[in-house]
């Protein structure tokens, strides 16, 4: 294996331990809250109460800031923004508007219809997948953006091409410090 495909294999576990590290301290709250319920011995009730439907919004409107921040990266990425916008479009009716639809009516409600038990997890299991999906996309698309990944064609891929040697990442931006003589 050559050390860029290693690279790019250490890059791609390192955003999937981040990307579950994020969702964990999502659902770290919920489970704290499932857990008492069990030790009171009625975890049935979790499911009755909007609990997942308010971590699954959460993780909705995560994604959903995942997916702007991968198609304000790059103005160049046209042929994707399409896609994105979908996925966006997506998370807002698969997700978002049905989990928040399920908070407004269980806390308004006294009676909660028993599907809902099981309509909960479902839309916290699809908002933990548009998550990644959005995280993978927007790493993806910064991937992209990046002048080393331009390559010549014909290249293999542990070869850099002439335009990205021609152009290197630019330094960062050096800017003066303020004394205290400046006028505001």
């Amino acid at each position: 294996m050559s050390n860029n495909n290693q690279r790019q294999e250490q890059y791609s576990l390192s955003m999937m331990y981040g990307t579950y590290a994020d969702i964990l301290f999502v659902l770290f709250p919920f489970l704290v809250i499932a857990m008492q319920r069990l030790w009171d011995g009625n975890l049935y009730q979790s499911l009755m109460r909007p609990d997942l439907s308010v971590a699954a919004a959460i993780l909705a409107g995560l994604a959903i800031g995942k997916f702007v921040l991968g198609l304000v990266t790059n103005q160049d990425l046209g042929r994707y923004k399409e896609r994105i916008v979908f996925f966006i479009a997506l998370t807002l009716f698969v997700v978002l508007g049905p989990a928040i639809i399920l908070i407004l009516s269980m806390t308004g409600n006294a009676d909660i219809p028993g599907f809902v038990a099981f309509v909960q997890p479902v839309l916290l299991i699809v908002a933990i997948s548009l998550y990644t999906t959005a995280v993978s996309i927007a790493n993806i698309l910064n991937r992209a953006s990046q002048p080393s990944a331009v390559r010549a064609p014909g290249k293999l891929a542990g070869q850099e091409s002439a335009l990205s040697e021609a152009h290197p990442e630019p330094p960062p931006l050096d800017l003066p410090r303020r004394t205290g003589n400046d006028a505001y």
